[in-house]
């Protein structure tokens, strides 16, 4: 009874495993699991990630909430502000990952094994079945060789019945586009965990390490740059002669913890600097401060504020104290880093234009601009799972090219009246079809005349 027992116990869990894989190597799972995937990164596309609780209550509000239903709360709720970390997206990589695997053991496999595996025909009667055959009088077996030599084929022979293939690499294709996508997934899932993203806008001159960080994975601090920093040597801005910007560079040196140079790269919009698996583009930029003096006083710095405008036009700008007690001032304001300054005296009435290097009276006083410092805005990002989504590119892509080829088959059987020849493929029937009536007119040509006949 206990041997009864542990038997149908065994049976039952190899039918439950036999279904799982079933149901997961099904088409309309697989199709609909990636429509999901799909769905749900758009989404991680169009609401921005990893932001504070404050940007999500601000942007999206209960009324109107966006598309109708996505206000703050049900965004935070959902995971919507760290889609591809969340344990449902994941969940979804892994469930899609474990069908193309379900396919590939179940589908793809048995058919490449069935494919290496064939068998001589060895009566008339089964040319029959295929998609074309002929009956040759007078033809041997050698000749046939030749011609199939000739379209590539690989041969195999056993007394007076033949075989002969190509193409079989077109069977291993699936197989290599699923393990491909299986990549992909792996190198996704590992990046969404050990990568991050993070923002700076560093004035000319300082050096920073990587803090601002708005978006990292749970173990994304193995990636975070702690024995080195980067110095942004200089900034500036290229305008086309209308006056618009054309192009923002960044002189950036990586530097270790005693100041030693260790890179250094010019950067600009689609030409990132690359270190140590960190990546720095240039997004933004800024006006940091300013130098100026006052009569005669030392050179001294002011920060410039960024001012907000209607229509979303930048203006920075910064108050100069001209009185010790702080009850006076000069205010300066410009638009662009070209380096033109208005210059507004303590009632608020423009009094004048400045630029670096020059002087201007207001008020009394004489107000010299010494230099306008620029700050550089930096993304950086540092993705360890691009390498691996690459590679999984790649493969998947080999992958297509191999599907392309076709695989075909021709069979042959030599006996004492005629010889029979027919053939098949599972793509590209047409070429095919072409290439087989070449042989059959190729061998006519050499011993004897065609009597075809099609199945």
């Amino acid at each position: 009874m206990t041997d009864q027992t542990a038997n149908f116990g065994f049976w039952w869990l190899k039918k439950g495993w036999q279904t799982l894989l079933s149901r997961l190597a099904d088409l309309r799972l697989a199709i609909f699991l990636l429509l999901a995937i799909a769905l749900f990164s758009v989404s991680g596309t169009i609401i921005e990630q990893q932001r504070s609780v404050e940007f999500y209550q601000n942007n999206y509000p209960h009324d109107p909430a966006f598309l109708g239903f996505l206000s703050w709360d049900v965004i935070l709720t959902l995971g919507l502000d760290h889609v591809y970390t969340t344990w449902w997206f994941v969940s979804l990589l892994v469930v899609f990952g474990s069908s193309l695997t379900a396919c590939t053991f179940t589908r793809q496999l048995p058919t490449l094994k069935s494919a290496r595996q064939w068998q001589y025909y060895k009566r008339p009667s089964q040319f029959e079945k295929l998609a074309l055959s002929s009956e040759l009088s007078n033809v041997s077996l050698d000749t046939i060789i030749s011609q199939l030599k000739q379209h590539r084929y690989k041969i195999f022979q056993q007394d007076n019945q033949l075989y002969a293939r190509k193409g079989i690499i077109g069977r291993i294709g699936p197989i290599i586009v699923h393990a491909g996508m299986l990549i992909i997934l792996a190198g996704a899932i590992f990046g969404a965990f050990t990568g991050f993203t993070a923002q700076e806008k560093v004035p000319t001159g300082e050096t920073f390490q990587v803090n601002n960080i708005f978006e990292a994975g749970k173990f994304a601090d193995a990636q975070i740059p702690e024995d080195w920093a980067v110095r942004v040597n200089d900034f500036w801005i290229d305008y086309t002669p209308e006056g618009e910007i054309d192009q923002f560079y960044s002189d950036l040196s990586v530097v270790d913890r005693e100041g030693n140079e260790l890179k250094q790269e010019t950067i600009h919009v689609n030409k990132p600097l690359r270190y140590d698996g960190v990546t720095f583009y240039q997004t933004d930029w800024g006006i940091s401060s300013v130098k100026v003096q006052i009569n005669n006083s030392p050179v001294f710095k002011l920060p410039m504020t960024q001012l907000n405008q209607p229509g979303g036009e930048n203006l920075w700008g910064t108050w100069v104290p001209i009185k010790r007690n702080l009850s006076k001032g000069i205010s300066l304001v410009t638009r662009d880093f070209k380096g033109t300054l208005l210059v507004y005296n303590s009632a608020g009435e423009v009094t004048g234009v400045v630029r670096p290097g020059m002087a201007v009276n207001v008020d009394g006083v004489t107000l010299k601009v010494v230099d306008l410092i620029g700050a550089t805005g930096l993304q950086i990002k540092a993705d360890p799972g691009i390498p691996i989504v690459y590679t999984g590119f790649a493969v998947l892509m080999a992958g297509v090219v191999m599907s392309y080829f076709s695989h075909s088959q021709i069979w042959a059987l030599q006996t004492e009246d005629s010889t029979y020849v027919g053939g098949k493929t599972n793509r590209a029937q047409v070429s095919f079809e072409k290439e087989f009536l070449e042989i059959i007119e190729a061998v006519e040509e050499q011993q004897g005349e065609l009597s075809p006949s099609r199945a």
